[in-house]
């Protein structure tokens, strides 16, 4: 299983066992970038242009055969038209798991306030797939997607528009720009930062959502509970999955990020004085079709399996780029990569 958070008071990372129902249907304040602040996206002008190939140039880089973001070292993973592909798939996944809105958006979005257009932001809007039916289905709203690479749909819908942009770097060029404002954000050095910095976006009674995942695979128990799998970083050897997840939590960490976001999102929002209403879910995903699961979750694992598979690869090389050279195992963990031991087996 691996848990996804959407939006824990608990205090510390160390707890192992969550006691919550199975799954079931529904400081830093700059990145590693290569271009300055005064190169990012001059919000609000629109950006429906042409994708040539010196903008492509610009935005893309190539490693290991794959498309990455060209502006910040601290999101590694591809940003190509596979990836785009995973993500609208994932998209889909987690509509069904978790519903495509928060139960409120559709009365927040509602326009009901003469003279007042509403608006949204997507914060690391990924393949924009969400972003683009929020706009569809309130079309009377202005829409932003932010992410590290340009958004390539062609069938973008007017009353949304494509920023490029790094928010680690901030959201100052945002303030009382946008009116209500539902976020997604994924890897950040500095989540009480950004926070705050929508919290001074928001205009009174808007909505903020985020969700994250946290770096972790855990086990179904027999009492219905889940086990976190805390492993060892010193062998390489099975469980792969929830070995590979634990790499990650390292590596995550080395390069600045926060790998427990998932943990501390709900203390970090509640205990800020501009939100009131907060609300917490966890969602148990599982990573595999386990034969003890009912046809839905087998589905779902299905599917979250071949997720993994999809984006394994890249991951495995994000993981020894970031691990310094003397860590104890790194040669280990590519002869694991080379003989494909990592994707002979999953862990539910």
């Amino acid at each position: 299983m691996a848990r996804h958070a959407q939006q824990d008071d608990r205090d510390s990372d160390d707890e192992s066992v969550a006691s919550l129902p199975p799954f079931s249907v529904s400081g830093s304040t700059r990145s590693h970038t290569s271009y300055d602040v005064s190169m990012r996206s001059a919000s609000p002008t629109p950006s429906v242009w042409s994708m040539t190939s010196a903008m492509r140039e610009q935005a893309f880089k190539r490693e290991f055969g794959r498309e990455l973001n060209n502006y910040s070292e601290v999101y590694r993973l591809p940003a190509d038209d596979e990836e785009l592909d995973r993500l609208n798939q994932q998209h889909e996944m987690f509509i069904e798991i978790m519903g495509k809105y928060p139960p409120c958006l559709p009365e927040v979005m509602r326009d009901d306030v003469p003279g007042e257009t509403k608006a949204c932001i997507d914060l690391g809007c990924g393949s924009g797939a969400w972003i683009m039916e929020l706009a569809r289905e309130f079309p009377n709203s202005q829409t932003v997607a932010v992410d590290l690479v340009p958004m390539q749909s062609v069938t973008m819908p007017d009353n949304c528009r494509s920023e490029v942009d790094d928010i680690n770097l901030g959201l100052e060029h945002f303030l009382r720009r946008l009116q209500r404002r539902p976020c997604s954000v994924n890897f950040l050095w500095d989540y009480p930062r950004l926070i705050d910095q929508i919290a001074h976006c928001l205009r009174p009674r808007g909505l903020l959502c985020m969700m994250e995942f946290d770096f972790h695979v855990w086990d179904h128990m027999p009492d219905g509970n889940h086990r976190r799998c805390d492993l060892e970083t010193s062998v390489i050897a099975e469980p792969w999955v929830a070995r590979w997840m634990i790499f990650a939590n390292v590596a995550a960490r080395m390069a600045g990020g926060d790998p427990d976001a998932a943990t501390h999102l709900h203390g970090w929002i509640s205990s800020h004085p501009a939100f009131e209403d907060v609300v917490y879910q966890d969602y148990w995903v599982p990573v595999s079709p386990h034969p003890s699961f009912n046809d839905f979750q087998k589905r779902i694992g299905t599917q979250m399996r071949d997720d993994i598979l999809v984006r394994r690869c890249h991951f495995f090389i994000i993981i020894t780029l970031t691990l310094p050279p003397d860590f104890p195992v790194l040669s280990e963990i590519w002869s694991a990569i080379a003989t494909g031991k990592w994707g002979t087996r999953t862990h539910s």
